[in-house]
């Protein structure tokens, strides 16, 4: 079977380089990481970052999709900045790792629009 290879250009990424990205607040704290890409099958728009989050050596890591505008690369940190603190993406929606269904249920995405003050994609 042919792999797909991994692309990167100067405006365009792969979402398997996303995956594994550090995540900081504007006080340059590491949050996390990206764990995964969500895209809307239908338009192809990239919907949501799900950052894997807190717990010790994988234990207890929570899973936050957090909406995709409210990301913004740092050429300098090699990684995605929020403007977050710590104590705000605590508070923000989260799931269980794999439990990506969740994210189809509507009134679950609009808790998380809702939380990062983001206009809703399906909109």
């Amino acid at each position: 079977m042919d792999t797909i290879p991994e692309i990167q250009t100067t405006r365009l990424i792969s979402s398997s380089q996303v995956e594994g990205t550090p995540v900081y607040n504007l006080e340059r704290e590491k949050l996390g990481t990206v764990d995964s890409v969500m895209i809307d099958r239908e338009s192809g728009q990239v919907v949501y970052a799900v950052m894997a989050f807190g717990g010790f050596l994988g234990l207890g890591e929570k899973r936050h999709p957090m909406t995709w505008n409210t990301m913004i690369y740092d050429k300098q940190r090699e990684g995605y900045v929020v403007s977050l603190s710590r104590e705000e993406l605590e508070g923000a929606p989260n799931m269980n790792a794999g439990a990506y269904g969740e994210l189809a249920d509507r009134d679950y995405e609009e808790t998380v629009y809702t939380h990062y003050k983001a206009q809703p994609y399906w909109l």
